[in-house]
Parts: structure tokens; sequence; C-alpha cells
């Protein structure tokens, strides 16, 4: 068989728009009769137009969906949830099954590690099973089924998946428990007009059956794929570019694996990501083309990562878009050197990002950030006008949306009631004192977040020092927000822990933030080498001018000192930690 056989696609402009499906008054989803606005009719259609106006882009979405959507549907069926969200699906990931998106969300639904093993899947070295269209599909379901038990609505449901169930409940002071009739407005969440859009762009272009069959084949013995591939008489190659959840040589047998078997003819490549060009012609695609990379997305615009030595005209050519379009869409100049394992975005820059911030890390540049996120070059200059573009300062802040009001700062407060006074704010612990005043405190950012599985984050997000070996669990933490807070890998902090990912947290309890052998030699040499200074606090003093003046940071003091909150009094003495 020729996996990667070549297509032509040959559409005049007539027929193109013939097949564009016009938005409705009224649709159905999920058993809700839902009434569509004029004002809603106009974006939701601007989105229609967008997914079909690419005739191969369009077809190839649609044969990938008649591939997936029949095991989609039985899951769905059997978890009790409405067959309408799969195109939940399409919208995001394409069905692409390593699909990855800027906040390293992965697979078919575009689960983070950590909510994937919430909801039972496996996410280690040898398997991950957010690429294994069947184990995904179950997560994704129980994860919906699991937010409707709150809501009794679909609709609210179909948003949690964006912004949590805690983002809902607070974004919508009406819910409408059990409704059967809603409308949609301009003023519905974006996500369920993109949502809806998919819906009616594809739901009538899905008559008929695919020629290439999607197996489910079961497996609970320590088998290779090769082995499968020889016992059901398939290509292995084909075989493994469809079980791609499997990093090992053996599936592991601890307990039963799906592998998903194609059978029947295939016409192209359906497990890649075909990108829609920027003009209306459509190049053939040669016979002898390698398999392209994986297709990432930032922002929801799609994007490759640059080769070693790879020119621009290279990178246009693998992204299949014009190379004027291309730089474009980059918003670069010919000379610019590429770097390799640079994002190059194949669709233009968005005006603002779903995260509100990012610390700046040696060798970034406000370009390289405006790639990073998918946000326009111009717009973070603008965000940003008193930073030097191509000089960023380490540990800085670069906003990548207009600038909100900054809160004001409670005089005294605990560290874990500083990020219940409001679960979408977090204050940065760790900043160095910065500038000429030494009572600067005002001038210390407060980082928004987002949080998309509803855990209530520790007031740091940014990694905190090296040197902070264990962690003891304040209110409200989870294991996700300890994880972020450190920013370690969860199936670590499980590891180190001798934790499983259901394990309750205790008020108090200590964790290790390394390797337990690791932990103790790092703690014997600290001890050896550390000295204590002493500081006496000064009428003008504050932590912040206090944390400049060493070098440390607010957080290191206040644990040093076992303060509370951000009071000092005059001729109090502060240690100050020191190698």
């Amino acid at each position: 068989m020729n996996f990667f056989a070549a297509f032509v696609l040959i559409i005049g402009a007539a027929s193109l728009n013939a097949q564009t499906p016009e938005v409705p008054d009224q649709i159905q989803f999920a058993g809700i009769s839902l009434t569509i606005r004029d004002d809603a009719k106009k974006e939701i259609q601007k989105d229609v137009n967008l997914l079909t106006q690419h005739a191969g882009y369009f077809s190839v979405k649609t044969d990938r969906a008649k591939m997936y959507f029949p095991i989609i549907e039985k899951i769905f069926e059997e978890e009790g949830v409405p067959g309408d969200f799969k195109f939940l699906a399409l919208q995001e990931s394409s069905l692409v099954a390593d699909a990855v998106s800027s906040s390293n969300a992965v697979g078919f639904w575009q689960f983070k590690d950590f909510t994937a093993m919430e909801m039972g899947l496996r996410v280690d070295e040898l398997i991950d099973e957010r690429m294994n269209v069947v184990s995904a599909t179950h997560g994704a379901a129980k994860y919906l089924a699991k937010n409707n038990l709150q809501f009794n609505n679909w609709i609210y449901t179909l948003q949690s998946y964006q912004m949590g169930a805690g983002g809902v409940k607070k974004a919508i002071s009406d819910l409408q428990n059990g409704a059967e009739k809603m409308e949609v407005t301009s003023e519905t969440y974006w996500y369920v007009k993109r949502f809806l859009a998919h819906k009616i762009a594809f739901e009538n272009s899905l008559n008929g059956e695919s020629e290439m069959k999607l197996i489910p084949f079961k497996n609970s013995v320590q088998k290779s794929l090769k082995d499968i591939a020889k016992e059901l008489s398939v290509e292995e190659t084909v075989l493994k570019d469809y079980n791609k959840w499997l990093k090992a040589e053996l599936i592991p047998n601890d307990r039963e694996y799906t592998v998903i078997v194609p059978a029947g003819k295939l016409n192209g490549d359906f497990n890649r990501l075909i990108l829609p060009p920027s003009k209306n012609k459509i190049a053939p695609v040669a016979q002898s083309e390698k398999k392209a990379d994986s297709i990432f997305f930032i922002n929801g615009i799609a994007a490759i990562l640059s080769h070693k030595d790879e020119s621009i005209a290279q990178l246009a050519e693998r992204g299949k878009i014009p190379l004027n379009d291309f730089m474009d869409f980059n918003e670069m100049e010919s000379s610019k050197p590429i770097k390799q394992n640079t994002y190059f975005l194949l669709d233009k820059k968005k005006n603002t990002s779903l995260t509100d911030s990012h610390k700046v890390k040696n060798g970034d540049d406000l370009w390289s950030i405006s790639q990073q996120y998918g946000v326009k070059f111009k717009k973070l200059k603008k965000y940003n006008n008193q930073v030097d573009p191509n000089f960023l300062v380490v540990n800085d802040f670069i906003f990548l949306n207009p600038q909100r009001e900054t809160l004001p700062l409670p005089s005294v407060a605990h560290p874990s009631e500083i990020v219940l006074l409001d679960n979408d704010n977090t204050f940065d612990w760790d900043v160095k004192a910065i500038g000429e005043k030494a009572n600067e405190v005002q001038a210390i950012q407060l980082v928004l977040k987002k949080d998309s599985v509803n855990a209530i984050f520790h007031p740091e997000i940014e990694q905190v020092p090296s040197t902070t070996e264990t962690h003891s669990v304040i209110k409200g933490e989870t294991l996700y927000s300890i994880a972020s807070l450190y920013n370690l890998k969860i199936t670590d902090l499980l590891k180190w822990n001798s934790l499983n990912i259901n394990d309750p947290l205790k008020l108090g309890q200590i964790l290790c933030l390394k390797d337990l052998k690791s932990l103790i030699s790092t703690i014997d040499t600290s001890e050896k080498n550390q000295s204590i200074d002493f500081h006496d606090v000064k009428s003008s003093d504050t932590l912040y001018s206090i944390a400049r003046q060493y070098g440390v940071t607010i957080r290191n003091l206040m644990e040093w000192n076992n303060k509370k909150d951000f009071t000092l009094s005059p001729g109090e003495r502060l240690q100050i930690h020191s190698k």
C-alpha cells in the first residue's frame, strides 16, 4: 500500500462557494433548541466561510472525520454524552493525533497532562493516551459529563471545556439549569460560537462512509506493533502512524490498551494536518514528498518548528504557503537569520492571547515572544511601550494583551489568603527589586493566569529558586497547582512522593520537589556552605527595598523570617541567608 499517495485537488470558485453552508436562524444542539440572533449569525458565518473556503483542507478534514467519528460516537453513547460533541474534536485538534498547542495540550482532545491523568489516562515516558482516540475520547466524555452534573446544560458544559467549570460560574450570572431553549447572541462566549461554526460547516458533508475504516483492537498482552501488524496483515509503518500514543517498543500489560487498526483504501495521509494555502490555487503533493513534521497550534494558529540550516524559502515550502505570505504572517524580513527550533506561523497572528503575560528568559526578544504566542509584534510593542523590543531584561514580564489596571495589594494577609481573594489573580512573590525607589511595592505586578482545570493556584506561578527542595501544602492547593508552582512535571511529583493522581493532599503535608537521594545530598551540602547575615529594619524599609539591597526575593525574606504578612517594625532584625 502507498500510504503517502498523491492527490491533486482542483476546484473552481463557483463550486467552492456553492458548498459553503449558511448559518440558520435556529439549530439543535445536544437537545437544546438554539435561536441564533443576527449579530451572532454574522460572526458564525465568518468562521464557517473560513472553514470551508479551501476545498482541499476541508475535504481532508471531512475524510478524517468520517474515519474517527464512528469511534467517537460509540464512546459518547456509552458515556451518556450527546453525539454533537464529536465536532469539538475537530475544533480542538482537527483530529490530528499528535497535535500540540502552545500551552502543551496534546492529542485529539487537547488535554494537559494533569487533566488527562485525572480522567484516567496514562501519560508517561512509555504511553501517552492523549494520542489514542479511544482512551482520549473516554477521558473527554468523562470530563464533559462531570461538568454537566453541575450545570445540567450542555451549552455551559461546552464552554467549560475551554475555561473550566469555575470560569463558567464566574462568567455567567444567570445559569439556565435544564434549559431546553436558548439564544445565541454577540455576547455568547466565542468558543461556543466557534463550535457551532464547526458543526454547521461539517455536519452536512459527512454523508457516506470513508473508504478507510478504523478498527479498535483491544490488547492486554505484551506485544509490539510489529507483532500485531504481522498478526493482522497490516503494514507496520501504517499501524504506527495510527498509534502514536505508544512510545515504547512493547505495549505494557498492566491493563487493556486499544490499538487502532486501519483497513481499506487510503487516499492521503489523514493522520497529518493538511494546511490550507493562502491563495485559491492548490498545489499538488509530490509522491516523493516526505511526511511533514507535527503541526503545533499557537493561539489557534497552525505553526511549524524550524530545522537546522533551513531557509525562509524552505520553511514556506514546507508550510505549503507562498513565500510572501509566510514572511507577512511572521512579520519578518528576508535578511532575518533563521534559528533552529523557532515557531513559524502559517496564518495571520492575532491581536491578543489567551495568556496574559510572559516572563522573559535568556535569548528572548519581542519578536520571538510574538512567535511563541501568535500575537502581532506591533501589538506587543504597543502593550509594552516602555520596553526596548531588542533588549529585554530576564525575569521581567511582557504583556500579551492590553494592560489591565493593577489590583491593590492588601497590607496584611497570609500568603494562602491572597490568591483566595480572586482566583484569577496571583501575586509574584519572587520579584526582585528594580528601579530607584525603595518603597516600590506598588510596582510589583499581579500576573493573571488562566486555570483550565479549575484548580486553585498558589500565589507564585513562575518557577521558584532552585534551592527549594520541599513544599508544605497549604489550604486550597492541588497536585496540579504545586507542580505548576515549581515548574515540575506532575509525573515526577507523583513519583518522588509515592503518590497516585487521585490521592488527597493534607494541610501541612511535606512534598519532595526532587528525587529523595538528590535531596539528601543537596541539603547536606547546603547546610555546610550557607551563612546567615542580619539586617536591622529602618523606618523607610520595605520588604521590597530590602530584597533589592541583598539581591534576594520577597519570598526568601518571608520564609527565612517566618513572616505571615508584609509589615515591618523599626528595629526588627531580619535574617539574610547567603552562600
